[in-house]
């Protein structure tokens, strides 16, 4: 087992709110820390409008159960006991391609994050992440967003331009100029409503380019069209 830092198991001072239970969104935790795992737990539970739905110290367990879940956002550790989280999120999008899935690790090499968001992670946050800013990446994860921790987004911006580097035509998959605009926002983390106010165009025509967009690279999620701009340096 991987040793794990304990910022997250620590103290949760949220106190306990009444809940809507028409807008609550329903997160389930998979982590093999048990001390990090009834953290979050009490974090979600003691934040309005959040719920968790249930934890698990392992994907198999998570597995057995998640059809009668059902979440809307999963947090997936990546250094699990037998099935990797990576490994974990692969096969959840296959068979639950509406499940949003939060990386939530300790793990910040290159290889981890790029494997996680071409297995299908919305998102990729270290551990050593807030409390306050897990929530906030939480909710901008169900909103449609990309989260990642400060240094993650760096490292994949570094990569990115490194790309660019080696790979000064990237392929052409006839992308309008707007389009390359937002998918160049994507990249760059910013929200659907803080490409929209960028571009000074609405939320919904963002939508519309993503839509155009996926089609074009061939791809189904936001993660996997970064993923692919990022190793074929198309923009």
């Amino acid at each position: 087992m991987v040793h794990q830092s304990n910022s997250l198991g620590g103290s949760f001072k949220n106190s306990f709110a009444n809940q809507n239970e028409k807008n609550m969104i329903e997160v389930v935790v998979v982590e093999d820390n048990q001390k990090i795992r009834e953290g979050l737990k009490i974090l979600l539970n003691g934040t309005d409008g959040l719920r968790c739905a249930a934890v698990f110290s392992d994907c198999e367990s998570m597995f057995e159960r998640i059809e009668k879940v059902l979440p809307d956002v999963v947090l997936m550790d990546i250094g699990l006991p037998g099935m990797t989280g990576i490994e974990g999120t692969k096969k959840l999008k296959k068979l639950y391609p509406n499940i949003l899935i939060l990386v939530l690790t300790i793990h910040e090499e290159n290889e981890h994050i790029f494997d996680a968001l071409c297995a299908g992670a919305c998102g990729y946050l270290l551990k050593q992440t807030s409390p306050s800013k897990l929530i906030e990446a939480i909710r901008e994860t169900y909103e449609g967003g990309s989260p990642m921790s400060s240094n993650i987004a760096r490292k994949v911006i570094s990569y990115f331009q490194e790309k660019k580097i080696e790979q000064a035509v990237g392929k052409d998959y006839n992308l309008t100029s707007r389009e390359k605009e937002v998918l160049k926002s994507l990249v760059d983390g910013l929200s659907c409503k803080a490409i929209a106010d960028s571009l000074f165009i609405s939320v919904e025509t963002v939508r519309f380019h993503f839509r155009n967009i996926y089609i074009k690279l061939q791809v189904h999620t936001q993660a996997e069209a970064v993923a692919k701009v990022l190793k074929e340096g198309i923009v």
